[in-house]
């Protein structure tokens, strides 16, 4: 399913990104954009709201909207690995590769198959302004948004994330940050997530979304792509600083997912862009 208007801008972004070796950099052209002063507001709206009957009815009605896109979205997506993360009973962070609005209900699938029955994500707060309903998803649905606000990412997100890995739930962090659209290799990820892992001593359950092209138009420019669902080895911290292990968690994740790119697409991971890096696309 696409979602948004033409890709040609995006796909542009994208290529000029990989030229600038920015492979965090924001590439799609419609997103929100808050000032300060916005991001405080709408953070603050959100933290009000959040334990309001308001609140807990469209949380319930969100989660269940998600529970059956999850399942529509799903009918053939394949997930494989399962077996890696059988015996973690704690809290933990997902970590995965970002390229649609829609591949975290492939997350989700998993999560679900593996006996789990809830997954928060750690989304931008922009995205809690976006309309209709994505928008409403974004901000009913246990989200858990982060923002450039100091104050906040200081003291409200970590208390927050921790509450949940407390009550041994997992949470979705995007560590590539920023989504490409249908770029099917995995980036080089910021250290937030590991950060996180390494303070709250849980695991890192890593993985890998596959994207096939069935070569069935979806759009003027696109097919209509399916997902494997790669669940990879997780990865602990080592009870070393709090830097240390981040550091080294967030290695062996980039390594594991680079190994299974590889695996999945039969070639070398490098940064050259091609148009078939940008899959379903008719070029």
């Amino acid at each position: 399913m696409i979602i948004g208007n033409s890709k040609v801008e995006v796909i542009k972004n994208i290529k000029q990104a990989i030229n600038d070796k920015k492979f965090n950099d924001k590439v799609e052209i419609d997103d929100p954009v808050l000032t300060k002063d916005e991001s405080r507001d709408v953070i603050q709206k959100y933290l009000h709201d959040l334990h309001s009957p308001f609140y807990r009815v469209n949380n319930l009605v969100s989660r269940t909207i998600a529970n059956i896109m999850t399942s529509i979205l799903n009918i053939n997506t394949s997930i494989v690995g399962l077996e890696n993360i059988k015996n973690i009973q704690t809290g933990a962070i997902v970590t995965s590769n970002h390229f649609n609005p829609l591949e975290n209900t492939a997350i989700r699938a998993m999560v679900h198959k593996a006996g789990r029955r809830r997954l928060f994500i750690v989304s931008e707060d922009t995205n809690l302004c976006m309309k209709g309903l994505i928008g409403f998803l974004m901000n009913f649905y246990d989200t858990i948004p982060i923002s450039s606000d100091i104050d906040y990412v200081g003291k409200e997100f970590p208390k927050m994330l921790q509450k949940v890995l407390n009550e041994k739930k997992l949470v979705l962090i995007y560590p590539e940050q920023e989504m490409w659209f249908n770029y099917r290799k995995p980036r080089p990820p910021k250290r937030g997530a590991y950060y996180y892992a390494a303070k709250f001593q849980v695991p890192i359950i890593s993985c890998f979304v596959e994207i096939i092209d069935t070569g069935k138009p979806d759009n003027k420019e696109f097919n209509k792509t399916q997902y494997i669902v790669h669940v990879l080895k997780p990865i602990y911290p080592q009870g070393k600083s709090i830097r240390d292990d981040s550091i080294e968690m967030m290695n062996q994740d980039y390594q594991q997912k680079k190994a299974a790119y590889e695996a999945a697409y039969g070639e070398e991971l490098n940064y050259n862009f091609e148009n078939t890096d940008i899959v379903g696309w008719r070029n």
